[in-house]
């Protein structure tokens, strides 16, 4: 329903939007057409009497002249040229003027009034008109009022002694004032006949372009209301080729995510399930063994010897270690799983760690009559790690070997230099790990088993497969059933600067 809502909003801001820019788009069309209908008319007609005055000259200035033997306009000459001009076109005016532009003389004017006589026409559309012999479009001053531009047509001619301009306007006062008032009837009614044709069609093709545009949208609401009712697997098809690619592609995505985020969470669940259940089993069988000795002891203490209440006592403190290493193993890779350890790198010597540790395990390695061999060069390079988190998964691996290689067999810790990191391998002649459970041992609380011989248990290479990628690498097994197994992990050589 809300979305629906939102659909049609959105629709509703489009047309509303497109009806806008439609108007405006009317009104624009409507005064450019004027604009330029007025300008190609005003053009046409200069074009068309371009050499009307130069005519004039040529017809009436054979026999006469427009200035007189007293140097005075010959006012009859241009009183009949007024008259038959008039009587073909009512908009003409011709002027008299002189080289400067100065009106001499027009049956327009009003030659006593004082002003009438300073009347000038600025004559650089006039020469430009003439130097283009009337093939441009040209305005010019309308001498009735020279803050008006009007076509003209004008023509240079001497007389004698006696130079200046015959000056026509095309569109006189007359004109003006006729056109004015058909303007405001002829605009409206253009006006309005364009603007409702353009919005006819125009309303056409917006609510197609609308429907079409909208297209891509319908199906990304569809898509999402799909999903949100439960339909986890509904995507948009051929969402990168849709006009919104990058919004439909990103829904796809998100929705991907989100199934893959809660698969995620149903199996982290499960997991911890599990790991609970472990953790209670683990943590119950040494708290078991030691509240029955302890009870043992309190019950019976009075009639124990001496060798048997320290046989007790040596189990109650063995089920007290594994208890409090299965209790320092959780914490560690509970902090581990929680990204609340940030390893402190540098530059270490990955060979004198090896030492250390061969030594520490030497003894251990003795009493079950194990041999533990160290297989490495000399030189080795620096190596660049957090040194006690190495440590730390180099002893939970020498834990593992010694725990699963049998008595007299061989438990050997290799280093061997490659090009830019370095390679450790620490190999055991234990029972090896069936292939198909080789992937399972470094998950956390995974219990793997061939016949009644245990292979793997706990947390220890779980918590050594988190060091290896808080160091940006990883840890590999290699083993076979009954050839033993090797762990396998790289550390980058420390480059010098």
């Amino acid at each position: 329903m809300s979305t629906t809502i939102l659909s049609n909003k959105l629709v509703r801001k489009l047309a509303l939007s497109f009806l806008a820019i439609l108007i405006l788009a009317g009104l624009g069309y409507t005064v450019a057409t004027i604009h330029l209908s007025n300008n190609y008319f005003n053009e046409t007609t200069q074009r068309l009497h371009a050499n009307l005055a130069q005519d004039l000259i040529d017809e009436k200035f054979v026999h006469q002249s427009p200035i007189d033997s007293l140097g005075k306009v010959n006012k009859a000459l241009f009183g009949d040229i007024m008259h038959n001009m008039m009587a073909v076109n009512r908009a003409i005016e011709v002027y008299l003027l002189d080289l400067d532009g100065t009106v001499q003389y027009s049956v327009v004017l009003d030659h006593d009034a004082p002003k009438t006589n300073q009347k000038q026409v600025n004559t650089a559309p006039i020469e430009a008109f003439i130097a283009a012999e009337g093939k441009g479009y040209f305005l010019g001053d309308d001498p009735k009022n020279v803050q008006n531009q009007q076509v003209f047509s004008v023509a240079k001619f001497k007389k004698g002694s006696t130079e200046g301009y015959i000056y026509i306007i095309l569109a006189g006062q007359d004109y003006l004032n006729t056109r004015d008032l058909l303007f405001g009837s002829y605009a409206l009614k253009l006006g309005v006949g364009s603007l409702l044709v353009t919005l006819l069609f125009a309303a056409i093709l917006g609510v197609l372009s609308v429907w079409y545009l909208t297209k891509n949208l319908r199906e990304l609401v569809f898509a999402a209301k799909r999903f949100a009712q439960g339909d986890l697997n509904h995507r948009i098809h051929n969402a990168e080729k849709s006009d919104l690619a990058g919004v439909t592609t990103t829904f796809n995505h998100m929705a991907s995510t989100i199934l893959a985020d809660m698969e995620k969470i149903k199996s982290l669940e499960k997991l911890r399930q599990e790991l609970i259940a472990n953790i209670s089993h683990d943590l119950r069988t040494p708290l078991a063994i030691i509240q029955g000795y302890i009870e043992t002891l309190q019950m019976k203490d009075a009639t124990l010897r001496a060798d048997q209440r320290s046989e007790y006592l040596g189990t109650i403190s063995s089920s007290g270690e594994k208890l409090s290493k299965l209790i320092g193993q959780l914490f560690e890779y509970s902090k581990l799983e929680a990204n609340q350890i940030t390893p402190q790198k540098e530059a270490f010597l990955i060979s004198e760690l090896a030492n250390d540790v061969h030594r520490n395990y030497q003894l251990l390695a003795q009493q079950k009559n194990i041999s533990l061999k160290l297989e490495m060069d000399q030189g080795i390079p620096l190596v660049f790690a957090d040194i006690s988190l190495v440590e730390r998964a180099v002893q939970n691996l020498m834990d593992n070997a010694l725990k699963f290689t049998p008595e007299h067999g061989e438990v050997v810790v290799g280093i061997v230099p490659k090009e830019n990191f370095v390679e450790i391998t620490i190999k055991d002649s234990g029972p090896g790990i069936q292939t198909e459970n080789q992937a399972l041992i470094f998950e956390r609380y995974r219990q793997t088993k061939t016949g009644q011989q245990k292979e793997g248990a706990g947390l220890g290479l779980a918590i050594v497969k988190k060091i290896m990628e808080l160091h940006n690498s990883s840890i590999r097994v290699l083993s076979k059933p009954n050839e033993g197994t090797a762990f396998v992990f790289d550390l980058p050589i420390h480059q010098m600067a």
